[in-house]
């Protein structure tokens, strides 16, 4: 069992490409979009003027709808398309968001957010190391006494589910499918994406590292965080049973 299992740059890249985007409004609705928004301004203590950091950015459905309410959003992705997204929507709503195309493990900031959050399992796309490199990243990202917030979902229960799962999404004639599978050993989630769409078959691979509320208090000390603490999705309580882990950290 290789328990170091993680994905090439490139390949993470690959899986958010056009075929996500062109799915993302089935998969994340306007009206959950608004109410995530909610969630992270009240968990991260945000208000008029607050700098913000998104790591895993993505199209920018939840900066843009963050700089409506008035923070001052950067975003960072590793993907030009669905920063190309970004930019076009924040233009659109007339926001002014700074979108920058990098790589989480190596940020160029020091001291400058008053928060940074990775919403919505954007954590854990790599080794243990560089897993927890994101982390010291953004804790030097932050200002002293700056927040992180990391939602993702609970590994419990993932564990509940019966592996393998298939799950489908569907845009008119276009499908959307993940065979999911859950290495309980390696505490990974193995996903292969498969797009039916416009004639053709692609498929993406990822793989997910999913952590526990220890796991997360002891990387996130070692990071320099001085209080960590858990909540369920939302920002509500957190149980076994609860479908998110919400982890809040204070630098």
């Amino acid at each position: 069992m290789n328990y170091e299992m993680s994905n090439p740059l490139s390949e993470i890249e690959t899986h958010f490409n056009e075929d996500y985007l062109h799915f993302s409004d089935v998969v994340h609705p306007p009206e959950g979009n608004d109410r995530a928004v909610g969630a992270i301004w009240e968990l991260l203590s945000l208000e008029q003027g607050s700098s913000v950091l998104e790591l895993g950015c993505g199209y920018g459905r939840i900066t843009n709808r963050l700089a409506e309410k008035g923070a001052r959003v950067t975003g960072l992705d590793i993907s030009p398309i669905l920063l190309k997204k970004a930019e076009a929507d924040a233009a659109e709503r007339r926001v002014d968001v700074e979108y920058v195309l990098g790589d989480m493990r190596s940020l160029p900031w020091r001291d400058r957010f008053d928060a940074a959050f990775l919403w919505f399992t954007t954590f854990g796309y790599f080794d243990e190391a560089d897993n927890e490199r994101v982390l010291h990243e953004a804790a030097s990202s932050l200002r002293k006494g700056g927040r992180l917030l990391i939602d993702q979902d609970n590994r419990f229960a993932l564990l509940r589910d019966k592996s393998p799962t298939c799950r489908i999404v569907q845009r008119d004639d276009d499908l959307r499918i993940h065979l999911i599978s859950y290495d309980a050993l390696a505490d990974r989630e193995n996903i292969e994406r498969i797009v039916v769409r416009d004639g053709c078959v692609r498929r993406t691979r990822l793989s997910i590292r999913y952590y526990g509320f220890t796991e997360y208090f002891r990387m996130l000390r070692s990071a320099g965080f001085q209080t960590v603490e858990a909540y369920g999705r939302e920002g509500g309580e957190f149980t076994t049973y609860s479908p998110r882990l919400v982890v809040v950290a204070y630098k």
